[in-house]
């Protein structure tokens, strides 16, 4: 992909997944690569527990931080509702990139949002190209939940217009220094979400949301 057009990527989900730290990897590894970015973040609820997404822009030049809708190229859902709520930011022939978790924000269980049946299932009516997946049983079985957010970039990984290799090492470069017992553990989380994302289109999501608080 040239650097003449612009990359758009949205990232939501639930206050404390780790979506703010993924779109700041996604930033620097732009950044590191020689585009012009512009990142953006929205917290519905400053809470734990409350939805937040970020907004990640990338090119030659980029003027504005926020995506418009109808032109995000890739939208990575930390959590299967909010993916459904923001499917409509994806561009045509965009890809959602979809954890199957299902954990009902404070909205919720504030009678201010309906969780959706099958929010998976809800976006592929609509059109949307799905690959989802549950990350955090990849997570566990890897040993720590923590893992979920190398897991989702990596997933997306081969969606991107720099190579795979250079947003790995943005990943296990935070660890080399300060803990580099977590690096190789962090290595085998991006490849598994690389093969995740390479994996069938279609999966269940679980059926019984969890209310966060």
């Amino acid at each position: 992909m040239s650097v003449d057009i612009i990359t758009n990527i949205l990232v939501c989900g639930i206050g404390g997944q780790g979506v703010m730290t993924a779109a700041e990897i996604l930033a620097q590894t732009a950044i590191a690569k020689g585009f012009d970015v512009k990142k953006s973040e929205v917290a519905g609820m400053a809470q734990r527990g409350g939805v937040v997404t970020s907004h990640v822009r990338f090119g030659r030049r980029v003027y504005s931080p926020v995506i418009t809708p109808g032109s995000a190229d890739v939208l990575v859902a930390f959590e299967a509702a909010e993916g459904s709520r923001w499917g409509d930011m994806l561009r045509p022939g965009g890809v959602a990139m979809v954890n199957t978790i299902r954990l009902a924000p404070p909205i919720v269980s504030a009678g201010l949002y309906k969780y959706p049946d099958d929010p998976v299932a809800q976006m592929r009516a609509a059109g949307i190209t799905v690959v989802d997946f549950d990350a955090g049983a990849i997570a566990r079985a890897l040993g720590d939940l923590k893992l979920v957010n190398t897991i989702m970039l990596g997933a997306i990984a081969d969606h991107l217009p720099f190579p795979a290799d250079d947003l790995e090492e943005q990943i296990v470069g935070r660890f080399r220094a300060r803990k580099p017992a977590m690096v190789e553990v962090n290595q085998r989380a991006f490849a598994a979400g690389r093969s995740a994302a390479r994996g069938p289109k279609a999966g269940p999501a679980n059926r019984e949301p969890a209310m966060a608080g």
